[in-house]
């Protein structure tokens, strides 16, 4: 059986006498981009610092390939690279000052680190601002800079923390493609409150709600999570709602104009071919129709149990 990359074991943690998480369980055996998914406050943070040894847990056990946490925190330290939710940025260096002070942090040898910053400038497409003080540099290249630093060290497991925060739509896109890029080579893991961040990088999903991990499955079991209770239904014929609500199973009827409406149904299946079989003997014109997935706001909702 292959070695996990990552293995958290009823992780707990007290600030005080609340608890932040408690019997959190999570296993990584594969490189890809996971996502650690959930509401503010709800125990990502957290989760995320106790992972990257800035926080010590109050009960449980976290491996990094092997390595206990706990026993051997530098070993550990060694093999993962972090971007706190705020980037740990000197804004009074150059680019390169700043990625070269991260070197000799992680032990980078004095004689490779010209070398380590070169890569991590060119896979982060920052070269051209490598003399530029991180002050003058926009909140994209900013965090294009903490992800350099993150991997400069060529970690096996990076850790971003809400990595697109503050970002314009252009730089969110950006910063996306450039965490696929380092997927190809290592694992990563996504911390986010943002459903359609999940939705558009990640190929696995744990959702932490209130300290608890409540959800632990692929994307698209996730968007699946709910099952669907409405059909979208496009007819050539304008009808009532009453004239829809009379067929079997269908609860409820929404019009939606032009012809279009959503029907509300305890079983959808039965009701689409209920409602597939009254307009062909009504010659209403069936244009249109289909099952709609409930939305990720809605599974959220759902399972957070808000």
């Amino acid at each position: 059986m292959q070695e996990s990359i990552i293995s958290i074991q009823k992780l707990s943690h007290r600030y005080s006498a609340q608890w932040a998480i408690r019997d959190i369980n999570l296993e990584i055996r594969k490189n890809g981009i996971y996502g650690l998914l959930g509401s503010n406050g709800a125990g990502k943070s957290t989760t995320m610092n106790i992972l990257c040894g800035v926080l010590q847990q109050t009960e449980g056990n976290v491996f990094i390939q092997g390595i206990d946490t706990k026993k051997q925190p530098e070993e550990a330290k060694c093999r993962i690279g972090f971007l706190p939710q705020k980037a740990p940025l000197h804004l009074d260096l150059t680019v390169e000052e700043f990625l070269s002070y991260c070197a000799k942090l992680h032990y980078i040898p004095a004689k490779e680190i010209n070398k380590a910053i070169h890569e991590v400038l060119e896979r982060c497409n920052i070269s051209h601002f490598r003399k530029r003080l991180l002050r003058n540099l926009s909140g994209g290249y900013q965090q294009r800079v903490g992800i350099a630093q993150a991997i400069i060290h060529h970690p096996d497991f990076v850790v971003l923390d809400e990595p697109t925060n503050g970002l314009d739509p252009n730089q969110i896109l950006e910063v996306r493609h450039l965490i696929k890029e380092i997927a190809e080579e290592r694992t990563v893991l996504l911390s986010t409150h943002i459903l359609s961040e999940v939705q558009a990088t990640c190929e696995h999903i744990y959702m932490i709600e209130k300290g608890h991990m409540v959800f632990d499955g692929s994307v698209n079991e996730f968007d699946n999570y709910i099952r669907p209770s409405t059909l979208f239904v496009a007819l050539a014929k304008q009808l009532s709602p009453e004239d829809l609500q009379a067929i079997p199973g269908i609860l409820s009827v929404e019009n939606l104009g032009n012809s279009q409406y959503r029907l509300q149904s305890a079983n959808v299946q039965e009701a689409l071919e209920q409602v597939v079989e009254s307009s062909v003997s009504n010659h209403w014109g069936l244009i249109e129709i289909y099952p709609e997935k409930s939305s990720l706001d809605s599974i959220f909702s759902e399972l957070s149990k808000k």
